[in-house]
């Protein structure tokens, strides 16, 4: 059987995503910042204000996704019309690796091409449908699957960097801001995640990793710093736990800042919109 071209991979990809009105991919230029905890609870805050939204983990190596959203293990639905049919858990539509891994312990040791292969199939081959918004959370750093992602996407609405406030999370949060720039990817702002620790018995927030590093990598860049992020354990155990942090707790601190972040991305695209 005859393997599809590039090109005939592109134009399914952009058949495939038609009705999807808004990407929003998240990067990070390292690992251990919480781009995949940002990435769901992002996706979860979209979803409760009203929108269609589907995730796509895009971390072939490392789909943490899959635990953090309660799918891990679940097989996807039976193929229909030749579309891979997406889990849908709290009401979002998701796609993840670690539903096609028979045990979560054991590693994906794949090249490149097989990685792009992989991840192409995700954004063509999968049963998006109607979406308001598809978030793409990409593994760590500026490699191959972020590559893939960047030039497979027909038209992306940006990139939005997770960081944390230490130094040499900073200086790779540049280096993914210059990734993006490289690739004509707009940068939708920057969110500062770990900013801090509220304690849980008294409510005092405690500076673990210094705060205002994310503000100062916005302004060296001139990019919109989109909001910070404390540690929260809740947003931990829920993590664990498969559960959605923003439907449990979604009236705390942590969890209206994250409905200030949906917020403030959404005013940039409708912005972005209105002027094109």
């Amino acid at each position: 059987m005859k393997q599809p071209s590039y090109e005939e991979v592109t134009e399914l990809i952009k058949e495939n995503l038609f009705h999807v009105k808004h990407i929003i991919i998240v990067g990070s230029g390292k690992g251990g910042v919480g781009k995949s905890t940002v990435s769901a609870n992002l996706a979860y805050t979209l979803a409760m204000d009203g929108n269609s939204v589907g995730i796509l983990d895009a971390d072939l190596n490392g789909p943490s996704l899959g635990k953090m959203t309660g799918i891990e293990g679940e097989r996807v639905g039976p193929s229909i019309n030749e579309k891979i049919q997406p889990i849908k858990k709290n009401g979002v539509k998701i796609i993840s690796m670690s539903s096609f891994i028979d045990n979560p312990d054991n590693p994906v040791i794949w090249r490149g091409p097989m990685k792009g292969s992989v991840i192409r199939q995700f954004l063509g081959e999968v049963e998006w449908g109607e979406l308001d918004y598809l978030v793409i959370d990409l593994p760590p750093g500026t490699g191959d699957e972020a590559l893939t992602v960047a030039q497979s996407i027909p038209r992306a609405d940006g990139i939005v960097i997770v960081t944390t406030p230490q130094d040499v999370a900073l200086l790779d949060s540049r280096k993914a801001i210059n990734f993006a720039k490289s690739l004509n990817l707009p940068v939708i702002g920057i969110i500062e995640n770990m900013s801090g620790f509220i304690c849980p018995k008294c409510g005092e927030k405690i500076d673990l990793f210094k705060t205002g590093g994310g503000l100062k990598a916005s302004n060296e860049f001139k990019i919109d710093f989109l909001g910070s992020i404390p540690i929260d354990i809740r947003i931990m155990e829920t993590c664990d736990a498969g559960e959605s942090f923003i439907f449990k707790y979604g009236k705390s601190e942590n969890g209206q800042a994250f409905f200030n972040i949906m917020k403030k991305i959404i005013e940039k695209l409708e912005i972005k919109f209105s002027k094109s």
